[in-house]
């Protein structure tokens, strides 16, 4: 398990990609009104160029899944990498915190 973030990116303006975030959303977590955390602890923020970034923890494998389907979801282009450090790092807190038999 690592943090991942997916970019996603072809926004016009701060506007259009802050949009986005409730489609995405509802990628990771189909039932927004749900008993106990999400499977995997997700973030947004915004770049400088309207680009619309995905926090996730989670495995390698899953990620790339993911990015296939916030691609496939908001028909921008979108790419995935390891979060620098410093990016999203509450992600790891969470997941342990809400998973703590894992």
């Amino acid at each position: 398990m690592m943090t991942f973030q997916i970019k996603i990116e072809g926004f016009a303006d701060a506007d259009e990609a802050l949009a986005m975030q409730e489609p995405v959303a509802r990628v990771l977590c189909p039932v927004a009104e749900h008993n106990g955390p999400c499977e995997i602890p997700w973030a947004f923020t915004l770049t400088d160029n309207h680009d619309l970034v995905l926090g996730i923890y989670t495995t390698r494998q899953r990620a790339a899944e993911l990015t296939a389907d916030v691609q496939q979801a908001t028909a921008h282009p979108t790419a995935l990498t390891k979060a620098p450090p410093g990016h999203f790092d509450d992600l790891a807190d969470q997941y342990r915190i809400e998973h703590p038999s894992t």
